[in-house]
């Protein structure tokens, strides 16, 4: 699924990667170095190679298709294959467009201006003070020429994403209308003769019913395989050696970048849960002895007062009272560590002695809705194991009543908190956004809010993949944890 995401994401990585999107009134130019940087991208980033190690095809499809650099282009290619169903026509079209663009790109503005002109000389003043004056008659304008040019370059680039019959005989008669009108682009009107006379052709030797004739496509170099597996050839590792790519923001490589934010949230998310578990199984064990007490009801009410208060409200509320001039200032205000005095040597306990001021508000602010949660699901396990047969058997052998509740009656509540970890675990990739904005800490949640908002799809499709890995590992812990605590469950 990871896969799929990434392969059919709109845009174009290339692109993205080499900045070379073009600017307005450029009329789309690219200089053979810009072409040379997408062709090596794409290499590096596998994408001259198929999808998938098998395809299902037209008859009428070309093998190779995925060679072509510009995806639109490829795209368009496509269209106009599955079209009119005649991939050899398709290609002398493509191919003298192609050329007909390259000839654009090379067209000399300065040369053209002065072969269109009429060059004399006028002398002015006499004696010392007498100079000679250049003068030109020109037929054209750099403007004229500079806009002519554009104007046709904008058309042919047009043309090669064009597969629509009446836009494509719309662009070939306004091309023809600009070369008549100037007789300084009269070599690309010999070349663009060639291009009319393949789109004729094309039109004329269409085979439609090759387009409904299936076929299978074998690939065994691939990008499915290279995304996996990785390359020798290209440099890459692949997903399970832990390679998930570049990003298309800095051009970074996504694992480290998830290390470094991965590493601060899983700190939080890891203390977050030790605390609620530490904390809430008590309440919910006490309750569910005390049930209907005063205790009971009001531990109940206090905790879903917490638990219906907004993360935002509660982390904006702390830092306003405990991080304000005006007010306390007990904590630091921001961020995860003081870049002026941290050392990247220190020792773990050093290290951890330096965050711990940083992490208060956060933690607190992570773990308080978890309360009235898990200490309901402590509660309600506890009272449905208490009015067992097992439980009035063990009280009426004698046992106190602190041994029945903690060891007889504990374990076999157990089981649905277990399940509740188990879900909790994929959370650590994650991270919360809303948290980590409000306190600034440089965490997997704002780094997946940016990824999300930059369609930054190498990162979004890795923490895509860890969450399922992630998933699977918390149900693995959660099934062995079941048999620890649950005598009646094995797996031998």
């Amino acid at each position: 699924m990871a896969f799929v995401i990434s392969t059919n994401a709109p845009g174009d990585p290339v692109e993205r990667l080499s900045k070379s999107a073009s600017k307005e009134g450029a009329a789309n130019e690219q200089s053979a170095a810009t072409k040379k940087v997408k062709q090596d991208i794409r290499k590096r980033l596998g994408l001259d190679l198929p999808i998938f190690y098998v395809s299902l095809a037209a008859y009428a499809d070309c093998d190779t298709l995925h060679k072509i650099d510009d995806k639109a282009q490829q795209e368009n290619l496509l269209k106009l294959t599955r079209k009119y169903g005649n991939w050899q026509a398709v290609s002398r079209y493509y191919h003298a467009l192609n050329t007909l663009s390259e000839e654009h790109n090379i067209l000399d503005i300065e040369k053209i201006y002065m072969d269109n002109s009429a060059i004399s000389y006028k002398t002015i003043g006499e004696g010392d003070t007498a100079r000679i004056d250049t003068i030109i008659n020109a037929t054209y304008s750099k403007n004229e020429i500079n806009d002519a040019k554009n104007n046709s370059s904008f058309d042919v680039l047009s043309l090669l994403e064009s597969y629509n019959e009446p836009v494509i005989e719309s662009k070939i008669a306004s091309l023809e209308k600009i070369y008549r009108e100037y007789k300084f682009l009269k070599p690309l009107a010999d070349r663009f003769t060639v291009v009319k006379a393949s789109f004729i052709d094309l039109k004329q030797n269409a085979t439609p019913w090759k387009t409904y004739i299936p076929k299978l496509i074998f690939h065994w170099e691939n990008q499915y395989a290279n995304w996996l597996f990785g390359s020798k050839k290209r440099g890459t590792k692949g997903v399970l050696r832990g390679d998930f790519g570049t990003s298309y923001i800095d051009n970074q490589p996504v694992s480290d970048k998830i290390w470094q934010k991965f590493k601060v949230s899983f700190i939080f998310i890891f203390f977050s849960i030790i605390l609620a578990y530490l904390i809430s199984i008590p309440i919910g064990i006490y309750a569910a002895y005390k049930k209907d007490s005063a205790f009971d009801r009001g531990s109940s009410i206090l905790l879903f007062i917490f638990y219906s208060m907004p993360s935002f409200f509660i982390g904006t509320l702390l830092l306003y009272t405990f991080a304000n001039p005006d007010m306390l200032v007990w904590f630091p205000e921001s961020g995860w560590q003081d870049p002026s005095i941290y050392n990247e040597d220190w020792g773990l306990f050093k290290s951890m002695a330096h965050h711990w001021p940083y992490m208060i508000l956060p933690l607190f602010t992570y773990t308080y809705s978890s309360f009235a949660f898990l200490s309901r699901i402590m509660r309600v396990g506890m009272v449905d194991v208490m009015g067992q047969d097992f439980i009035r058997t063990a009280r009426a052998k004698g046992l106190n009543e602190k041994k029945v509740v903690l060891k007889h009656a504990l374990r076999n509540s157990l089981l649905p908190i277990i399940t509740v970890f188990a879900n909790i675990f994929p959370v650590a990739i994650g991270g919360s956004v809303i948290i980590e904005v409000i306190f600034t800490l440089p965490g997997m949640g704002l780094e997946t809010f940016n990824a999300i908002l930059n369609y930054d799809y190498p990162m979004i499709v890795a923490i895509f993949t860890i969450s399922g890995f992630l998933t699977v590992i918390g149900y693995l812990i959660a099934d062995i944890l079941y048999a620890v605590v649950d005598p009646r469950i094995s797996y031998s």
